[in-house]
């Protein structure tokens, strides 16, 4: 279960999802089939499954495949995990990044896993608040650590090009879970990402 490439999509993209990108195009005032757009609409499919391409990805089968026994108890962090999605009220981009922390009970998970977590999650229509959630919930139901922690720091293209337009705005949200839940581990968690969050 790995990524598929941007180039992938060209087979699989299916015609109604180019019709309807060109039927857009019309809409909107312009011509789909001048030079400039004439392959527009079959670009936008390709480009709109592979950013959604996080539907056809199982989190936790990829935390589970990479599981190890270890007799480690102290807090691990993997912090600085880009980001990109795509806002489900306008279908406009947001990014960010992505701080995630768990202290093991037992079994620690691949490192690289924890950022492929963050895009099978980010990779589908989202908000913000739900990522979160969706990224916490899966490192703590299949890991079952002592505690996990996820902070997402994120702007979003849909207050910054349209609405309010404060292009300077992010949205920062959080959750936590076990051991995280106490001020001390959560402080201390905070402190050591705190130069990413200033």
């Amino acid at each position: 279960m790995g990524y598929k490439t941007f180039d992938e999509y060209a087979i699989q993209t299916t015609d109604e999802l180019k019709n309807n990108y060109s039927n857009i195009i019309k809409e909107l005032g312009e011509d789909p089939k001048r030079e400039g757009l004439f392959k527009t609409p079959e670009r936008a499919a390709k480009a709109m499954q592979f950013l959604t391409q996080g539907y056809d990805q199982d989190a936790t089968q990829i935390i589970k495949s990479a599981m190890f026994k270890e007799d480690y108890n102290e807090m691990v962090i993997v912090k600085d995990i880009e980001l990109y999605s795509l806002c489900e009220h306008h279908l406009l981009p947001f990014f960010g990044k992505a701080h995630i922390a768990y202290i093991p009970n037992g079994y620690i998970v691949g490192l690289s896993k924890l950022p492929r977590i963050v895009d099978v999650f980010s990779r589908r229509l989202q908000v913000q608040e739900r990522l979160t959630h969706d990224i916490l919930e899966c490192i703590n139901n299949t890991l079952n650590p002592q505690g996990v922690a996820v902070v997402i720091e994120a702007s979003h293209m849909c207050m910054m090009m349209r609405g309010v337009q404060k292009q300077n705005s992010t949205t920062t949200t959080s959750g936590f879970r076990g051991q995280f839940e106490k001020i001390e581990t959560r402080n201390e968690f905070l402190k050591l990402i705190s130069t990413d969050l200033s």
